[in-house]
């Protein structure tokens, strides 16, 4: 395993601390969506993505959009790490007056590129950027990560049809894919397979990794960012809870905070992982 693979883990296990601390002092928010994502988000953020937090409107910068907007605490722990703001703001998730919201909102916090929440939204918004990247001749590439669930979405279907239409080869989307949503097991619901051949059909260029093995999720990216003609879907496997013992593949942690003997049960085993 090389050094760059052990640092992004390191601080992959340092966020995902975080997250469960802003979660448990919040007694509020979806620790399980955002511990399965927090491996794919660190990548972007501390190996792959052009981006400057002393210039969060950087023309040349590329985008990131977490349209499975639950995920927020994913999203505000790396951006309190990068130095948009300061990591002691994280303790004020989800207070009256905080831009750290249940759902990330652009026009409150530095660094946020779309506010997020309406499930099956995401990748339209990528759409555009993507195609005014293209139309502005633009260098940067536009990533979106959606949840399960949100791929039950009408919209990510039309969305997915056009982006291959328009063979947008500057938009990546990544799909969390931990196999559950709020109300229960896709399996359950709605179950999604062939995922790869479905996305395939519309034009995409398919990757298919484990969305905890920084080896193939880096590698998964400079293919992404090399493929031409098409946009790129990167389904990535992954662990709901990922890290916590007792919330990994645990539904019930989908949008629930740990008490104070799960904290620190939580904290026991992710500060000596």
């Amino acid at each position: 395993m090389s050094k760059n693979h052990v640092l992004l883990e390191e601080i992959a296990s340092k966020l995902r601390v975080d997250i469960v601390k802003m979660i448990f002092e919040a007694q509020s928010g979806h620790p399980g969506g955002s511990l399965s994502a927090i491996d794919l988000m660190t990548a972007l953020y501390c190996k792959i993505m052009k981006h400057d937090p002393e210039h969060p409107d950087w023309p040349e910068r590329d985008r990131f959009i977490l349209s499975k907007g639950h995920a927020a605490p994913a999203l505000y722990a790396l951006l309190a790490h990068c130095g948009y703001f300061p990591h002691e703001k994280l303790s004020t998730l989800r207070k009256m007056g905080s831009p750290l919201q249940g759902h990330p909102e652009k026009n409150k916090l530095s660094g946020v590129e779309a506010s997020t929440g309406s499930l099956g939204q995401g990748i339209s918004i990528g759409i555009g950027m993507a195609l005014a990247g293209k139309l502005d001749q633009k260098s940067y590439q536009v990533y979106v990560l959606v949840g399960d669930g949100e791929v039950n979405e009408g919209q990510v279907w039309e969305a997915a049809l056009f982006a291959g239409n328009r063979q947008l080869d500057n938009l990546t989307v990544i799909l969390d894919n931990n196999g559950y949503q709020l109300d229960g097991s896709l399996k359950e619901i709605l179950p999604m397979d062939p995922l790869g051949d479905k996305w395939r059909s519309f034009g995409w260029n398919v990757i298919e990794i484990n969305g905890h093995l920084m080896g193939e999720i880096l590698s998964a990216f400079e293919k992404a960012r090399g493929s031409k003609g098409k946009p790129t879907m990167i389904i990535a496997k992954t662990v709901k809870g990922k890290g916590v013992s007792f919330m990994e593949n645990n539904n019930e942690f989908h949008g629930m905070a740990p008490t104070k003997e799960q904290f620190s049960q939580a904290m026991k085993e992710l500060e000596h992982a």
